[in-house]
């Protein structure tokens, strides 16, 4: 039952086309269900992400790629670099302990779950400091793939200022790449570029704790399939693939990246939402209200 639930779930996910849908009935099975922790869906969400990102890749032209992250690498390391030490001040301010602040500070600036689950056996974070941390931006996350498209709809932003807003204002790679998803190919394309150029700043970040932390170990996850997805561009632009081509192209990736949105859904659960503690929520909260902001105005002047 609990199966055949799933795989029903999955088929009315991808026939929505819908990244909502996807998320929302991934955290309805997840709750119906009760899934446990080593559920399979639970493992490999960001994998069909990262397989629909690198495929979106041979669509995306290298001059394009190039004239974005150029105009924009000088604004994205600003911002990480003034978000990372902001979260990190506030969570002393606040009293919070540093593990559950460099997990928090760090999923803000750089790339949601994914950096968190990175650094986590880097500073020897334990289970609950991780499950609270990765709740959180799941829940703004939740928010940000619901409400941006519609905000960005109202505001009348063009493809490009909306791909760049979120890249910089959304946690996870795969609610940036959901949200901009919603709002049109075009704006994914931008937003995807983007935000896997915010990812490599995982691999400073990476050093700068091993080192201070005294930690080398060798079983720390590097984020090869943001080299996947450059060497997708560069392979999509010197083939000189049809228009068919790209059509199924962006059509396969979209498929993997709704199975990927509908097993990150299936993460949640809820007894990580009632582990949740006020002024650890308080601090991804004042971080976030002052990315959102601060992004879309770089996105408005810079675009």
């Amino acid at each position: 039952m609990k199966i055949l639930s799933g795989l029903v779930l999955l088929a009315i996910s991808i026939y929505s086309g819908s990244p909502v849908v996807s998320l929302f009935l991934g955290v309805f099975y997840s709750f119906s269900f009760n899934l446990p922790d080593d559920y399979f869906t639970k493992k490999h969400g960001s994998s069909l992400i990262q397989i629909g990102i690198v495929t979106l890749g041979f669509s995306i032209s290298l001059t394009k790629a190039y004239a974005l992250t150029s105009i924009y690498l000088p604004y994205i390391s600003l911002f990480v670099l003034v978000i990372f030490f902001l979260g990190i001040f506030l969570g002393k301010l606040f009293g919070i302990d540093n593990k559950t602040t460099l997990l928090i500070s760090s999923g803000t600036a750089i790339c949601g779950a994914a950096a968190i689950a990175v650094i986590s056996p880097i500073i020897k974070a334990n289970s609950n400091q991780l499950l609270i941390s990765i709740t959180i931006i799941f829940l703004l996350n939740s928010l940000a793939l619901i409400l941006f498209p519609f905000i960005g709809s109202y505001l009348s932003l063009n493809d490009d200022m909306f791909g760049a807003w979120v890249a910089l204002s959304i946690h996870d790679t795969s609610s940036v790449v959901g949200a901009a998803m919603a709002y049109s190919n075009n704006s994914m394309e931008t937003a995807a570029t983007l935000k896997l150029g915010r990812t490599l700043f995982i691999i400073p970040l990476i050093i700068f704790l091993s080192y201070k932390f005294k930690n080398n170990d060798s079983n720390i996850k590097f984020p090869f399939f943001v080299l996947f997805f450059i060497i997708s561009v560069f392979l999509g632009t010197f083939l000189d693939l049809s228009e068919q081509s790209l059509i199924n192209i962006k059509l396969f990736s979209k498929i993997f990246l709704l199975l990927g949105l509908f097993f990150i859904g299936t993460q949640i659960s809820l007894k990580s939402i009632y582990s949740l503690q006020p002024n650890i929520l308080f601090l991804a909260l004042i971080l976030w209200f002052i990315a959102v902001p601060s992004s879309f105005y770089m996105a408005l002047k810079i675009i």
